[in-house]
């Protein structure tokens, strides 16, 4: 591949970053993150409804005057409902236009609001990004662990939660080599959470790193021109984990997203 449709490749994912962040209902939208083990009266901020956990479920009771629907159709009455596992937009319960999406980290239950309304889509400018520059762009290497692990590490929003780790990625930048703690995902990609010299100074404090699937023999391609904000640089509510031991480069990685333009 010459330059040229490197970066025309390039250019196009960035056009897609930016319409998926600032869909109806993409990160943007995300105006509250609610565990429902803070709120034992079952009410939530500017919520309608009941909301209580019930073993592996929350259970929502609900008068017609909540104005609450459940997969479309207005909702009264009682439900149980498991963690919603597709985009926000599908979850089961809505509230005119904003989505109550269901979820559950490490058996804590909570409820997130999307608004497609909300201040910070409206005010949404664009993702500052460096265009694309092959020098970052190099082969990587994945070795797995023997078996996975699994990491504490602190998260966006103050509480420590576990990372599953599976393996090591190893690459060079300038003749000098490097390793990244990475996840397997479950189409086997593989997601790194790191940081850099740029770090809080002219990128967000840290981002993502999604590399293909390697091959058979490990091998897979690098590319942090395609750097990613995570999802709560975008909204304060999302909980994302900061990187773990061992993946802050001490390299200045000047490509990618960068911060919110």
């Amino acid at each position: 591949m010459t330059t040229t449709d490197a970066f025309d490749e390039w250019k196009q994912w960035h056009e897609r970053r930016v319409e998926t962040v600032s869909a109806p209902y993409g990160p943007l939208a995300l105006t509250g993150t609610h565990w429902l083990e803070d709120y034992p009266d079952g009410r939530l901020p500017a919520i309608p409804g009941l909301w209580h956990v019930d073993g592996d479920a929350v259970v929502l009771t609900a008068a017609a005057e909540d104005g609450l629907t459940l997969d479309g159709a207005p909702f009264t009455g009682e439900a149980h409902l498991t963690a919603d596992s597709g985009p926000a937009a599908a979850s089961r319960v809505a509230l005119g236009e904003r989505r109550l999406v269901v979820l559950v980290r490490e058996g804590v239950w909570g409820i997130r609001d999307f608004d497609p309304g909300s201040e910070a889509r409206r005010a949404f400018q664009g993702i500052e990004a460096t265009p694309y520059d092959p020098r970052w762009t190099v082969p990587g290497r994945f070795t797995p662990y023997g078996a996975d692990r699994t990491v504490r590490v602190a998260n966006a929003d103050g509480r420590e939660r576990g990372l599953g780790l599976g393996g090591e990625l190893s690459f060079a930048l300038d003749g000098r080599e490097f390793r990244l703690q990475v996840s397997v995902e479950a189409d086997g990609s593989l997601w790194a959470v790191f940081a850099d010299a740029t770090s809080g100074v002219s990128s967000y404090r840290f981002r993502f790193l999604r590399p293909a699937a390697p091959d058979a023999e490990g091998r897979t391609t690098v590319d942090l021109n395609r750097a990613l904000l995570p999802p709560c640089a975008f909204a304060d509510h999302f909980i994302c984990p900061f990187p773990p031991p061992g993946n802050t480069l001490d390299v200045a990685v000047e490509a990618g997203e960068r911060n919110l333009a």
